[in-house]
């Protein structure tokens, strides 16, 4: 009965792909347009990539299909990869390339246990149909998720690191202006200070507009809506505030430049509490194993008397 029901799932999954290739759903003109979009930002993220990395643009042309055949079906399906594609731009990676990765990882997943049965198969033993198929549809799950969790954690440890760069880039800028340049000087000559990763990114979008012809409040607020970092939105919209209405902008980066710092502190305390809570509990298990280390030959002993 389970193999019979396992092979009308796969075989109903097969049905509904084919019937969505064949006859694939309407595309209204706001989707369309909102794919264009995401393929221009994607574009642009693989652009930044190819920057950071040269040696990415070497992949190969069938991984680069693959994935990019990979991305067009999860759009006619309606998947939004925001997140993803946020965390794969912060980590300088490419859409494309890491979808075909997973995409190869699952099918390997899904096969290794397959072939593993076929060999055991070949060698006499008996084995049911559920087994290898169930465990085939495990490690494929596992396997196409374990690339995901990994790129989130790296992305989530890089902007942390980014915002600490913001603070000292708003410290830049506000000693700038109070040593007489403009706002867009400002910015510019501060982001000139340094070359770690995420000051070279807050220069590439500077140095972007400028060529553009766009204001560096704008690029500021594209990169920090294309990596999800609320500071260097915030800071988009103060610097435009003061560009309109004149407000003093050296006293309003000072001032979130050390709220910043101060979440970070507070960061800092809660994580090192935590620590010292993970390291309490390490020290109450070893010494409740020393104890039962010495009390055991006791109890032996006189379980063993009676």
């Amino acid at each position: 009965m389970t193999a019979v029901m396992v092979a009308g799932g796969v075989a109903g999954l097969g049905v509904l792909l084919l019937a969505m290739v064949l006859a694939p759903p309407r595309v209204r003109a706001g989707s369309a347009l909102a794919r264009l979009d995401l393929a221009r930002s994607q574009h642009r993220a693989e652009a930044t990539a190819v920057r950071l990395d040269p040696r990415r643009a070497q992949a190969p042309t069938w991984l680069r299909g693959l994935g990019k055949q990979t991305v067009g079906v999860l759009g006619g399906w309606g998947v939004e990869l925001g997140q993803l594609r946020s965390d794969l731009a912060l980590l300088g990676q490419t859409l494309d390339t890491f979808l075909a990765s997973i995409v190869i990882a699952a099918l390997c997943g899904l096969l290794a246990p397959l072939l593993v049965s076929v060999a055991v198969l070949v060698t006499g033993a008996r084995v049911g149909f559920a087994v290898p198929v169930g465990l085939a549809m495990v490690t494929a799950a596992l396997a196409a998720a374990t690339p995901l969790v990994a790129v989130r954690a790296r992305a989530a440890k890089r902007r942390r690191d980014f915002r600490h760069v913001v603070g000292s880039f708003l410290d830049l800028v506000a000693m700038s202006l109070a040593g007489g340049r403009g706002v867009p000087e400002a910015l510019q000559g501060a982001s000139e200070l340094s070359d770690g990763w995420a000051m070279v990114r807050i220069r590439n979008a500077l140095t972007g507009a400028r060529l553009r012809g766009e204001t560096p409040w704008v690029a500021l607020g594209a990169l920090g809506e294309e990596i999800r970092i609320n500071e260097l939105r915030d800071l988009a919209a103060a610097l435009a505030l003061v560009a309109e209405d004149g407000a003093k902008v050296r006293e309003s980066l000072a001032a979130r430049a050390n709220s910043m710092r101060r979440r970070e502190l507070a960061e800092s305390e809660g994580k090192a509490g935590e620590d010292s809570q993970s390291m309490l509990v390490a020290q109450l298990l070893l010494s409740v194993g020393f104890l039962v280390f010495l009390i055991y030959p006791a109890m032996e002993t006189m379980l063993g008397g009676r």
